[in-house]
C-alpha cells in the first residue's frame, strides 16, 4: 500500500475508533455513524499537522468526502 494511503486511512481509522474503514475503504462513513461533525473538525486537523494537507472547513464536502476512498482520493489531488 502507498506510504501515503496507509498513512491517511490510519487516520481515519483513529479518528472513527474503527479499523473498518481499513478493511472497507468504502463504507459510507456518515450513514453508518461512523463519523460526524466533531470527527470531520479532527479529521481535518489531524490531516494538516500528519500530512501536512491543510484542507479549510469550508472545502469539506459531505458527499464528495463520504467513504475513505473518497477522502484519500481528495487528499492524493490536493498533492
Amino acid at each position: 500500500m502507498d506510504p501515503f494511503r496507509e498513512k491517511a486511512l490510519n487516520i481515519i481509522a483513529d479518528v472513527c475508533k474503527t479499523d473498518e474503514v481499513i478493511r472497507n475503504p468504502d463504507v459510507p462513513l456518515f450513514e453508518s455513524g461512523l463519523l460526524d461533525s466533531f470527527g470531520v473538525v479532527e479529521l481535518l486537523v489531524l490531516f494538516e499537522s500528519e500530512l501536512q494537507k491543510k484542507i479549510p472547513i469550508t472545502d469539506f464536502d459531505r458527499e464528495t468526502w463520504n467513504t475513505p476512498n473518497r477522502i484519500v482520493a481528495e487528499l492524493e489531488g490536493s498533492r
